[in-house]
């Protein structure tokens, strides 16, 4: 029997399920591990209802095996008057990529968007991330021609 993928919604309770998970996200982008700093941030996201967490778990016999999660962020479109979510991180464990896991949570993410009435869900990704460039174009993401720029303020 095959293992079946779920994808749920990540919730406190789950914070010891996901913070290894962010934690590998974080150095993922060459930032050093710190599970405390992982758990702590999404702790409070959650706790604050800042974000939405969407878990993927690999289920294979009894107990699940976290594979992947995606993060979303509230952001509101002036121009439309309308809400909108920032799909702010997505991560698939390498032993896990290339098996629709990503695909999975980037559908349950639309669904989220359209269940909450938003007028669309955005994204970026930094430029030398070709494989989740790739993902995001074949799922329907088209780039835009805005200019976006960032001020570090620490």
């Amino acid at each position: 029997m095959s293992p079946t993928l779920r994808i749920r919604q990540g919730l406190l309770d789950d914070l010891d399920t996901l913070t290894p998970l962010f934690d590998a996200y974080r150095r993922f982008y060459e930032q050093p591990g710190d599970l405390d700093r992982a758990r702590a941030f999404l702790r409070e996201r959650l706790a604050l209802r800042e974000s939405v967490i969407f878990l993927a778990e690999r289920l294979d016999g009894d107990t699940p095996r976290a594979i992947g999660f995606t993060q979303l962020f509230p952001g509101f479109s002036s121009v439309a008057a309308r809400r909108l979510w920032i799909l702010n991180d997505l991560f698939v464990m390498p032993e896990a990529r290339a098996a629709g896991v990503g695909r999975a949570l980037l559908e349950r993410a639309r669904e989220h968007a359209r269940v909450t009435g938003t007028c669309r869900l955005t994204l970026s990704t930094v430029r030398d991330n070709t494989r989740a460039q790739g993902l995001y174009e074949r799922f329907g993401f088209m780039r835009d021609a805005d200019l976006h720029y960032a001020l570090a303020i620490d």
